[in-house]
C-alpha cells in the first residue's frame, strides 16, 4: 500500500459523505473522491426531501462543511457503471465504497398498476424537487386523488399534492413547479394505510406537519382507528408511535373545520386494484382486521372510492450497477459487514458498500452514520493488504473521456446563483432543473 492512500466513494448523498467524513477523521493522509451522477452534491437530501421541509434540509448544512475538507474532491456528472466502470477506476484509487442509494420505487403488483394516472412517488418526488432527469410537466389533473402508503414519503406527496401552490412560493421549487400545482385541480386527497395507526412508519413531527396548511383540513376516518394487544404493546414500547397514535386520535375526534383542501385518512385498508380502461377512475380497497400481533388479514369487504390518480409510496429500492452483484430481491449488494461479496459470497477485493444499497431503503440519519461506521472499519482493516493505486490523475481520464464533470467549486458557483435567483422573490432560492443548465453555470 502507499503512504497515502486514495478512496473513491461513489454517491454524494448523506451516506457516501458520511463514509468520507470518517475516512478522513480515521486516516490523516488520505483523500477522497466523491463521484455522483449529478452534478450536485447531496443526493436524497436536495432531491429527495420535500421543500417545505427546511429544517430538514438543515443536513445540508453539515454536509457542506465535510465537503469544505481539502482532502475530499466532488466530482459530479459521472455516472458510475455507465461513464465510468468499477475496472476502469480500479487502478486510480486503493478502494471504493458504493454508496449510490435507493432512487426508484418499490412495485405493487396489483390489476391496474400501469394506467395512465398511476404513478411512483419517488417520480412524483423528483418532479417536485427539480430533478433534472425527469419530464418537467406533470399531469395533473385529478380532482381527487389516492395515495399508497403510510411513511413520511406517503405524507409528503399528500401534502404537496393538497397545499395551495402559492403555500409553496416561499421555499425552492422551481418556476415550472409552481405552475403546475397552481393549475391542478384537487380537493381531496386520500392516503390508505394497509394497517392501522399502531403501525404506521411516518414520524409526529412529518404528522404534524400535514395539519399546518391554512388551506388543507386533515381528516382521519375514526373507522380505522383500532388497537389489538400487539398495537397496544407497539404504542406502550416506542415513544414515537404513542406520539402518532394521539395525534391521530384527537383528528378523528374533531369537528369539521372547512377548509378548501382535505387531506382524508384510512386505517385498515389495503388496495387491491386501481379501476379505468383508457386512465385511472378509482380504487378498490379491501378492509382489512387487525389479528392479535399487529398484523392484519383481510375481511373480503370491498371498497370503490371515486379518484383520478394515484401514487404508490411503499417504498424505494436501489438500481443496480454495471459489473457489481447485485441481490434483485432485496435490491441490494450483497456484503459482509459492508466488504461487497459476489455472487459466489467471496469478497470482491477493495469495493464495499454503505448506505441504502447496503441495507435497504430503511432507517434515518443515525442509522446511515452507524452503517458507515461499519464499513469503513472494515475498508480500515483491509487496507494495509490491498493493492495499492497506480495511477494519480483521475481528473485528467474524465477529460480525455470527454467527460463534462462537475467539481466542488462548480457547484458553489451553482449553489450562489440559484441563492441569487430566490432573493428579489424573498426565497432561499429557485432551483435550476436542465442538466445542461447546471453544467454551464458550474463551469462559468
Amino acid at each position: 500500500m502507499q503512504d497515502a492512500p486514495r478512496v473513491a466513494v461513489i454517491g454524494a448523498g448523506p451516506a457516501g459523505i458520511y463514509a468520507a467524513d470518517i475516512l478522513i477523521k480515521a486516516l490523516p493522509e488520505v483523500t477522497v473522491d466523491i463521484f455522483d451522477r449529478l452534478p450536485t452534491p447531496y443526493g436524497l437530501i436536495r432531491y429527495g426531501v420535500a421543500p417545505d421541509h427546511p429544517r430538514i434540509k438543515e443536513i445540508i448544512t453539515a454536509l457542506h462543511h465535510v465537503l469544505d475538507e481539502p482532502r475530499i474532491r466532488f466530482i459530479g456528472n459521472v455516472d458510475f457503471g455507465v461513464d465510468v466502470k468499477a475496472e476502469e477506476l480500479r487502478p486510480f484509487y486503493d478502494a471504493t465504497v458504493i454508496a449510490t442509494g435507493a432512487d426508484r420505487d418499490r412495485d405493487l403488483d396489483i390489476p391496474g398498476i400501469e394506467l395512465p394516472g398511476s404513478f411512483g412517488a419517488a417520480d412524483f418526488v423528483s418532479w417536485y424537487d427539480g430533478h433534472p432527469d425527469v419530464p418537467r410537466e406533470w399531469p395533473l389533473t385529478a380532482t381527487s386523488a389516492a395515495v399508497l402508503g403510510a411513511g413520511n414519503v406517503a405524507i409528503d406527496v399528500a401534502r404537496i399534492l393538497a397545499k395551495t401552490a402559492d403555500e409553496l412560493l416561499e421555499t425552492e421549487i422551481p418556476d415550472n413547479v409552481h405552475r403546475g400545482l397552481a393549475a391542478s385541480p384537487v380537493t381531496d386527497v386520500h392516503l390508505f394505510s394497509r394497517r392501522g395507526p399502531a403501525q404506521v412508519k411516518f414520524t409526529p413531527m412529518e404528522l404534524r406537519e400535514m395539519d399546518d396548511s391554512p388551506n388543507v383540513e386533515v381528516v382521519v376516518h375514526p373507522e380505522g382507528i383500532e388497537f389489538d394487544e400487539g398495537s397496544m404493546a407497539t404504542i406502550r414500547g416506542k415513544r414515537s408511535i404513542k406520539m402518532c397514535v394521539d395525534i391521530l386520535q384527537n383528528w378523528a375526534a374533531r369537528e369539521p373545520r372547512g377548509k378548501q383542501h382535505r387531506i382524508h385518512m384510512h386505517f385498515l385498508e389495503a388496495p387491491v386494484a386501481i379501476l379505468g380502461v383508457d386512465g385511472v377512475t378509482g380504487l378498490r380497497t379491501e378492509r382489512q382486521e387487525l389479528t392479535g400481533d399487529g398484523s392484519v388479514r383481510g375481511t373480503g369487504e370491498f371498497t370503490d372510492w371515486d379518484v383520478q390518480s394515484v401514487y404508490r409510496a411503499i417504498g424505494y429500492r436501489s438500481r443496480p450497477i454495471a459489473d457489481l452483484p447485485f441481490d434483485e430481491r432485496s435490491a441490494t449488494i450483497p456484503h459482509a459487514q459492508g466488504r461487497i461479496l459476489d455472487l459466489d459470497g467471496d469478497r470482491v477485493p477493495g469495493m464495499y458498500a454503505t448506505g441504502w444499497i447496503k441495507r435497504g431503503p430503511v432507517g434515518l440519519i443515525g442509522h446511515t452514520k452507524k452503517d458507515a461506521n461499519e464499513t469503513i472499519a472494515s475498508l480500515l482493516a483491509d487496507l494495509p493488504s490491498l493493492p495499492a493505486a497506480e495511477r494519480e490523475d483521475v481528473l485528467g481520464y474524465l477529460h480525455n473521456r470527454g467527460i463534462k464533470f462537475t467539481t466542488w467549486a462548480g457547484w458553489q458557483l451553482l449553489d450562489a446563483h440559484e441563492i441569487a435567483l430566490g432573493q428579489p422573490h424573498g426565497r432561499a432560492r429557485i432551483k435550476v432543473v436542465p442538466r445542461d443548465h447546471m453544467i454551464g453555470f458550474s463551469h462559468r
